[in-house]
């Protein structure tokens, strides 16, 4: 009762503040993926904290951006992308468009506007563990990239998935597949944003060890407005930082700062919103609090923070009201003079790079790219994930055996080396990106989880959703 209290208390003091439009150059701003019902993959018979409709949660004036998870599948069904929004809306339990397997969610379109009207973006955040998610050339993800626009953003079409609500731009959070065309599709989008009556806004969720597999050449080649970091399920996750061989965030400020396109690009640190979002990484509101506020008074490239997912934050104790409590306390790194071009960066790509600290790391670890293990995925035999800092291969199909379990499926191929990918830190020339340099970037996994680090490998299609829609077929982040 008295948690309930100080929860609503924190809730009305929220809700009393006027709303602002958001504000991509501030440094408190909170994003909070909506979509897989992580909650309900990690606790499904507690159906009192699945996750709500998207409205519930900005009418609470506490998240600042809300990436819907996931448009999971490019080419479906009468050359349609598919999208999973677990209990929400989905292609199993409600209707679609003729002739496709696309969820007709047009009955979201109230909910869209209304946060909007509250100064919240919503995006579309395109991936995650499960379903298909490449293109086979710059051709492909150019005309893909249109087609997304006439369906979800600026653009008109008969097939309007969200109705009249037009959505405020698109997350990558690709976790598999291939990089080719990546940057094309971006770049298609920013060409087909260019003096809309609107900003568009383009992120991406790359796992924390630099540079991501599969978003490293993407960011470097198209500029991106924000950046979310998955620090979990990874060894340069928020549980080390402490560690300065191993918490890297200094790496990615020195990116935003040396290479990124668009120098005003903000850098997110990517969190579990409980201790079953994600296989790794989580910490206490306290120790987040204090990593939150020290990271923002010493890099101006921190945008604010990034939560795998809102229905695993409600129920943790309202860990999202905790975490803007965070970011409205403390004090800012002084930010450069440079203005703000959130929705005009040009694609560009700067010739070298001067590292922030002594050492740098590298992608050529023993668990290098190699996702964490997630309860809820299943795998394939001589299938590799780490967990408890081990890398481990999978000697036969595994559905919820924990490596190191029981039933023995799991072979233990000793700890991860993070040492091994240390190496001196030098200005050195930074490779020219091309356009179908690579994206992938964020996990997920069919339904459980934070974005997913290196945590998440692909999730076979027939673990997508169950008839009763409480969760998603994508999990994302978790891992």
């Amino acid at each position: 009762m008295i948690s309930t209290t100080w929860t609503s208390l924190a809730l009305l003091l929220f809700v009393s503040a006027s709303f602002a439009a958001f504000d991509p150059t501030s440094t408190s701003n909170l994003v909070a993926y909506w979509g897989q019902n992580s909650f309900g993959a990690t606790d499904p018979d507690d159906t009192a904290g699945f996750q709500t409709n998207l409205g519930a949660y900005c009418a609470e004036g506490v998240v600042d951006v809300f990436p819907l998870a996931f448009l999971d599948v490019f080419f479906s069904t009468g050359g349609l992308p598919e999208i999973n929004f677990a209990n929400i809306c989905n292609n199993v339990d409600f209707p679609v468009f003729a002739g496709s397997e696309l969820a007709n969610c047009q009955f979201m379109a109230a909910d869209i506007e209304a946060c909007q009207a509250a100064g919240v973006i919503v995006t579309l955040s395109m991936g995650g563990a499960s379903g298909g998610a490449d293109f086979t050339s710059d051709e492909q993800a150019v005309e893909f990239a249109t087609l997304i626009w006439d369906l979800f953003l600026g653009g008109t079409s008969d097939t309007r998935p969200f109705g009249s609500a037009v959505l405020d731009g698109i997350d990558l959070d690709i976790e598999g597949g291939t990089s080719t065309g990546l940057a094309a599709f971006v770049t298609q989008i920013r060409n087909l944003a260019a003096g809309a009556d609107k900003p568009y806004f383009i992120s991406g969720a790359p796992q924390c060890p630099f540079p991501d597999a599969f978003l490293g050449s993407v960011i470097d080649a198209v500029g991106f407005d924000m950046i979310y970091v998955q620090f979990y399920n990874n060894f340069c996750e928020l549980t080390e930082f402490s560690d300065p061989n191993d918490w890297n965030f200094a790496t990615w400020d020195n990116w935003a700062k040396t290479a990124s396109p668009n120098p005003d690009v903000k850098v997110f640190i990517g969190a579990p919103a409980a201790p079953l979002a994600a296989g790794s990484g989580y910490v206490a509101p306290a120790t987040l609090t204090t990593i939150v506020q020290d990271t923002k008074a010493e890099f101006s490239s921190f945008g604010g923070v990034m939560l795998w997912d809102i229905s695993q934050a409600v129920a943790n104790d309202r860990f999202d009201i905790s975490v803007k409590d965070a970011l409205n306390g403390g004090s800012s790194a002084p930010t450069s003079s440079v203005s703000s071009s959130s929705h005009t960066t040009t694609v560009s790509t700067p010739t070298s790079s001067t590292p922030s600290s002594t050492t740098s790391l590298a992608s050529n670890g023993n668990c290098a790219g190699i996702s964490a293990w997630v309860n809820s995925v299943a795998y394939e035999p001589d299938s590799q994930v780490t967990f408890d800092g081990d890398l481990w291969t999978s000697t036969e199909w595994s559905d919820d055996e924990i490596p190191g379990g029981a039933a023995g499926i799991w072979v233990n191929n000793g700890a991860c080396t993070t040492e091994a990918t240390l190496v001196p830190a030098a200005s050195s020339p930074a490779p020219a990106a091309s356009l179908t340099a690579a994206v992938s970037a964020a996990p997920v996994s069919a339904v459980s989880a934070a974005p997913a680090s290196s945590a998440v490998s692909a999730v076979p299609a027939s673990s997508a959703v169950s008839s009763s829609g409480n969760v998603g077929r994508s999990a994302r982040h978790p891992t």
